[in-house]
């Protein structure tokens, strides 16, 4: 036996023992001494001959050299198809997947190495294509670890020594073309790892899934889906310019209605189409807010938990039906913003987690890879390849399916790298310190890229420390978020709202302090689904008093979050005056506006965005001190609070009555004389008040008063808000 023998055998007992790291070096199309010769493996099959590709004219029969290793001389060097005979006579013609040349270009390789590569869903992964005239499927997935690594799928028995895959060295990229495959193919890939363990891995640029429980990647093309939106996406700049209202409506895609008489499936994106579209833009939200919905495992992670990050959820139908649903969106007026998770991702074995048999994607060490407080691992940011990951994830979202917004994911636990950590369990970064730079670079480059790439596109971060300028521009030394989630506004005025009105006179600065800081950052006010769940209770159940104390309350609280600076976002169900905490697993309980107090609370919630959208007051300056004027901050024997908004078209005035005792005649300063309309009154019969009010508004006179040239006397309502519009007129 010769050299090159003895290295063809050796190549072929690995090929079948699946262990082959370089299959075209064996398989396909090869020139020997005598001529051409071409090598398959086919384990099953009872015969292989050659035919032309064009005619089918017969190139020649391949013996079987070993089980399922045909091998043969090919007559001449026309490309060829193999004719497979299998068990039963059944014939086979498909191409030789060896015979194809190289799947990736250089650039695209280079690219993806430098973690520059943004289109990385349009080129990697599972792409339907065409080669050398043939239809097919070019796979391709990052393992630079791994021993071997093949395509498995419904079309080879998920066998992984049928179509082991091609090593490009230069970046780690194992690649092959399989011929007369498409869109809808459910697949993995097989990957031996360095340690010799066998593998079986989602592609984690999947852009479709199986639905869970089940785990398999599916072959999907582009979105095929012809948009609507252009107005929109033009216009876009505007509706999110910083003198723009914007009102967020906080929806779980699971639970927020069931299909009728269907028991707990949820609303598939054209269910939710149909009914969750005109529900937001009639209840006034400017936008909709989706958790997660990136393909996640656990159901119970509420989609925080993601392992594909360019696939929306099976769960609710195909991504051409999500897109859409956006279109849809846009066509109605309101925008979409998706929270969006690079923080960290879940440790299931089919998913990215030692994914080639390495720490690929997480940190190694698990002081900077695994995330204690939600049993998970921590991307590794200061790898180019994964940064580019979730960069490129990030611009799939907004550029393909032409989201408006992203909503970053604990973006707290990103900046320090003692976050939720003692001493010990922590790495400092090069400098000694506990800031993760590597975390800060990726985010600036995300927020720069987006701005670039994607105009009128926002991005928010729920971030919970005083890091500064997370909302300044990255060429001012801040992260480049367009906006903040305003945490400690939400931590102080429930935890004052929550207090009984006997004891709120001494607490009187919880809602004063937020204005010490509101204009440090471009702020959202969140009430969101954390502060439903987990024993906190619903905001009706964190009031204090019997039920109309407790309702009156959250209208006082809802009015107090709508006039006060700052956009807004609102979870779902909150707006029902809900009486349990929210749970995952069952749809809102829609039932309740069957009671006149709840469907109360949703009308005050509709008036409240109508009128933040249509009074520019109310949002005009709402980053911009300007926009905002104590007029009572200090009376804490009344617990009364009032202020006034400016806007380029007028004032509005806002005063609030903390405690169940109505106040008649208070006088309060103004900015104008003449009659100051009162265009919502909280403790409004229609929102299930008691009715005390100003009949319809107060006049001011020239009597100075908390630093204002004018005042007037005022009935503030128990527990009750009221907004003054001024008219213009004068004495």
């Amino acid at each position: 036996m010769t050299g090159n023998d003895d290295i063809l055998g050796a190549a072929a007992a690995a090929l079948l023992e699946g262990r082959l790291d370089d299959p075209f070096a064996l398989l396909g199309p090869h020139t020997v001494r005598d001529g051409r010769v071409v090598r398959t493996f086919q384990p099953g099959a009872e015969r292989v001959s050659l035919a032309a590709r064009d005619g089918g004219a017969d190139l020649g029969e391949l013996d079987q050299a070993a089980p399922g290793f045909f091998t043969g001389p090919v007559s001449d060097d026309r490309p060829y198809l193999l004719r497979i005979t299998w068990p039963g006579g059944a014939v086979q013609e498909i191409e030789d997947p060896y015979s194809f040349g190289f799947v990736l270009g250089d650039l695209d390789l280079h690219l993806f190495s430098e973690g520059r590569h943004l289109d990385l869903a349009k080129v990697f992964g599972a792409q339907p294509t065409t080669m050398e005239g043939v239809p097919g499927v070019a796979f391709s997935v990052w393992a630079p670890n791994a021993r071997r690594v093949s395509v498995v799928g419904d079309f080879n028995t998920w066998d992984g020594r049928r179509h082991p895959m091609r090593l490009r060295h230069q970046a780690g990229v194992w690649e092959l073309f399989l011929p007369r495959l498409g869109p809808g193919a459910r697949y993995k890939f097989e990957i031996v790892g360095r340690d010799g363990s066998l593998l079986q891995k989602a592609d984690p640029m999947a852009r479709q899934t199986e639905a869970p429980p089940a785990t398999a990647s599916v072959v999907a093309g582009r979105p095929d889906f012809k948009w609507h939106d252009a107005d929109w996406m033009e216009e876009r700049a505007r509706r999110h310019a910083d003198d723009a209202p914007i009102s967020v409506y906080e929806v779980h895609a699971g639970s927020w209605m069931k299909p009728d008489g269907e028991g707990d499936r949820a609303l598939d994106w054209r269910g939710l189409t149909e009914r969750l579209i005109p529900y937001v833009a009639e209840m006034g939200f400017t936008h909709v807010e989706l958790l997660p919905i990136m393909e996640h495992p656990f159901g119970g992670s509420w989609g925080y938990q993601p392992l594909s990050q360019f696939a929306p959820s099976a769960r609710f139908g195909r991504p051409e039906d999500f897109a859409r649903f956006v279109d849809s969106c846009h066509r109605e007026g309101v925008g979409v913003i998706l929270d969006w998770v690079p923080a960290h991702f879940p440790t299931d074995a089919h998913g990215m987690a030692h994914f080639d048999g390495s720490h690929l994607y997480e940190h190694a060490d698990p002081r900077e890879g695994f995330h204690q407080d939600w049993n998970t691992l921590i991307y590794n940011l200061g790898r180019r390849e994964v940064s580019g990951f979730l960069l490129a994830s990030a611009i799939w979202w907004l550029e393909v399916f032409h989201v408006d917004g992203l909503r970053v994911d604990a973006v707290a636990s990103m900046l320090y790298r003692d976050y939720s950590r003692k001493h010990g369990e922590w790495v400092p970064n090069i400098h000694g310190g506990r800031e993760n730079l590597e975390s800060v670079a990726f985010l600036k480059r995300m927020n720069t890229i987006v701005a670039e790439r994607c105009p009128g596109a926002i991005t928010i971060a729920e971030e919970s420390t005083a890091w500064p300028g997370v909302s300044a521009p990255v060429a001012q030394g801040g992260l480049g978020f367009d906006y903040k989630w305003n945490m400690g506004w939400m931590h102080d005025t429930l935890h004052y709202i929550e207090r009984d009105p006997l004891y709120r006179r001494w607490h009187q600065g919880e809602l004063t302090f937020p204005m010490v800081y509101a204009y440090s950052e471009k702020y959202i006010l969140p009430i969101s689904h954390d502060e439903v769940v987990h024993g906190k209770g619903s905001l009706v159940t964190k009031m204090p008093g019997d039920r109309w104390r407790k309702f009156a309350n959250l209208r006082l609280y809802l009015s107090l979050m709508w006039t006060h600076p700052g956009r807004k976002l609102l979870f779902m169900g909150c707006e029902l005056g809900m009486e349990t905490e929210w749970n995952h697993d069952q749809a809102l309980p829609w039932h309740l506006l069957d009671h006149p107090e709840h469907a109360a609370i949703q009308r005050l919630v509709r008036d409240l965005n109508r009128l933040y959208v249509t009074e520019p007051a109310l949002h005009q300056r709402d980053s911009n001190p300007s926009g905002f004027q104590w007029l009572v901050a200090d009376d804490s024997e009344n617990s009364v609070f009032a202020f006034v908004r400016h806007g380029d078209g007028g004032s509005v005035a806002v005063a609030l009555n903390m405690t169940p005792q109505p106040h008649d005649g208070y006088r309060i300063g103004l900015p104008a004389a003449g009659h100051w309309t009162e265009v919502l009154n909280s403790d409004a019969k229609r929102f299930g008040g008691s009715n005390t009010g100003n009949g319809g508004g107060v006049h001011a006179s020239d009597h100075p008063m908390h630093g204002q040239p004018c005042s007037a006397a005022i009935t503030l309502p128990p527990l009750g808000a009221i907004l003054l519009r001024h008219q213009g007129s004068r004495t």
